[in-house]
């Protein structure tokens, strides 16, 4: 068992028969009375079109001035830097604009900086070499919202500056010639959750204003969809709708790059959900920044060469494994630093010469392995601390920054996640200072809860067409979960080891009806429950599909010894 706390939701028995006789599917029924929906009309709309999600760009404060410099940019052919982050999210928003630029004939350049000898954001070194190649024009996409010092380069050296970020703000602006992110203060902008690539999504919108937003979809929504979905974005409002719509360009018409990159995964386009690029798709783009050659995800997002772009899958996906072993070597030694000196206030480690790369997968893993806010910090040779940040719970991990700023060299990054740099000199201290804030802020650690939103009293139910039905209702993800059900009392009728003995393939029996289940990431010796043992059971609802036939499979989350075997 995983969860010692489940939280099983419930539904409005009358709002679901309401539904349903009004032509919604059973389980879609059930389902979005669980979620809150009241009335037809919402039930509607989250099958629909969603265009009415779709806000004017103009909203956005400073977007009048934005696109008043890079259209003027373009029709004086000055030279234009497009200045990213070596992320999904910053890449993809880099090869957004760069596609907006083809269009218009214009002179540009992508600049990524290096994640290890540059870090994150602008600098002036990089402005500098901008300078000495005659850009006239800096856009910085998914970045740029803390640097005063360096904008103010930029400008003293002559060049323009646009920027377009996401990040929250700290307080003054650049001094830009526009500065674009909803969360500006006094941004009156009603999605304040856009993305970096759903920024520059929206800068293409107003530059392109009178242009169908259905062909602004069809030209630049995939990218849109991966880095929205790559930078975990609440999936909700106008985000649901911008990942609905780039999914759909995704299966019907990928780009050449992204094409080949599926082949490599084995998985073919029509297939593709919000999980495909979350779990498949964006940590092979990541991983390109995460090992130093941002430029492999960078051409392969560009090139319209088949040829090209299947070198540069492989190419991916050989880097990826590289990763994943950095990044083991990495968990191991935290997890056995932890277990010499565990931490009662957030877990704070560092070590030098950890690969800053993967710090941030560590971290994350270590945050919800102990439920704790987790920062590993790489420590370079000239006394240099780099820090990886993630929350867990409510824990604001940037207000937490905020208040050590005075002990840090830089920091930035959101309220659950966000990078940091320090002297080693000063890591003792800033471990109590977050300590101090921990205590003072949190009543009490976040208790591991495992929320389902219903429970299925009839395996029936849970037929093909039925969870089928459900997926219209994609994209699911942050702020909006994939459907996580719950069912009692039902019989295990066997068990298989597969992946190596990593992972267990279940039958479960209940009121006539067979299931069959997979528990990724579970060995059938850890399952604390045997054949013929009644269990209840958490459970994501899948259709597998094998040589041409559908069928129900039950992803489990979750499974323990049933109460009902205590009666």
């Amino acid at each position: 068992m995983r969860f010692r706390n489940w939280v099983v939701g419930d539904f409005d028995r009358n709002t679901a028969v309401d539904f349903y006789r009004q032509g919604v599917n059973p389980l879609v029924s059930v389902f979005l009375a669980s979620r809150g929906s009241k009335h037809i009309e919402e039930v509607q709309e989250m099958l629909g079109d969603g265009h009415s999600e779709i806000h004017d760009p103009l909203l956005m404060k400073d977007m009048k001035n934005a696109v008043a410099c890079i259209r003027a940019a373009v029709e004086s052919s000055e030279r234009i830097a497009i200045y990213g982050d070596y992320d999904v999210d910053g890449l993809t928003s880099s090869v957004v604009l760069a596609r907006w630029l083809d269009t218009q004939g214009a002179d540009y350049e992508i600049y990524i900086p290096n994640r290890f000898g540059e870090g994150y954001g602008l600098n002036t070194a990089a402005i500098d070499v901008l300078k000495s190649k005659g850009i006239d024009l800096i856009i910085t996409v998914d970045c740029g919202i803390t640097a005063l010092e360096e904008v103010k380069h930029a400008r003293n050296l002559g060049m323009s500056v646009v920027v377009t970020d996401h990040h929250e703000c700290m307080g003054a602006l650049p001094e830009a010639n526009a500065v674009v992110d909803p969360k500006r203060l006094d941004c009156n902008y009603p999605n304040k959750v856009l993305a970096g690539v759903g920024v520059a999504f929206k800068l293409i919108c107003a530059l392109e204003k009178d242009t169908d937003i259905d062909t602004l979809f069809a030209a630049y929504g995939d990218l849109v969809a991966v880095g929205t979905i790559a930078d975990v974005m609440p999936v909700v409002g106008e985000n649901r709708e911008l990942i609905r719509r780039g999914l759909f360009v995704l299966n019907e018409s990928p780009h050449p790059g992204i094409l080949q990159l599926l082949k490599e995964v084995s998985i073919a386009p029509g297939k593709i959900t919000a999980t495909t690029v979350g779990y498949t798709l964006a940590p092979r783009l990541n991983a390109a920044g995460r090992m130093g050659q941002t430029s492999l995800a960078k051409e392969l997002l560009l090139t319209g060469n088949i040829g090209d772009a299947k070198e540069l899958a492989e190419a991916l996906c050989r880097l990826n494994l590289e990763r994943r072993l950095r990044e083991s070597e990495i968990f191991d030694e935290a997890m056995a630093m932890l277990v010499e000196s565990p931490c009662e206030g957030p877990i704070i480690l560092a070590q030098k010469d950890w690969y800053q790369g993967v710090t941030g997968i560590v971290a994350a893993k270590i945050a919800e392995r102990y439920r704790m806010p987790t920062i590993i910090i790489s420590i370079d040779d000239s006394g240099v601390g780099r820090g990886s940040c993630r929350s867990f719970g409510s824990f604001p991990i940037f207000d937490a920054l905020r208040s050590c700023s005075d002990i840090l060299d830089n920091f930035g990054g959101h309220e659950m996640a966000a990078g940091l740099s320090i002297s080693d000199g000063k890591i003792e201290s800033f471990k109590k200072r977050m300590a101090a804030y921990y205590s003072d802020n949190i009543d009490t650690i976040p208790a591991p809860e495992l929320k389902l939103d219903f429970e299925v009293t009839k395996p029936e139910l849970l037929s093909v067409q039925n969870i089928q039905a459900l997926e219209m209702l994609e994209p699911f993800g942050n702020g909006n979960p994939s459907p996580s059900l719950y069912m009692s009392g039902a019989e295990i009728s066997s068990t298989q080891s597969i992946g190596a003995g990593k992972h267990t393939r279940l039958r479960l029996e209940k009121s006539g009806s067979s299931l069959d289940c997979i528990f990724f990431s579970m060995p059938s010796e850890d399952l604390g429950v045997s054949v013929g043992s009644l269990v209840d059971a958490a459970f994501e609802p899948q259709i597998n599909e094998f040589r041409g036939r559908s069928s129900v499979q039950l992803r489990l989350i979750d499974i323990k010894p049933s109460l009902a075997s205590h009666k």
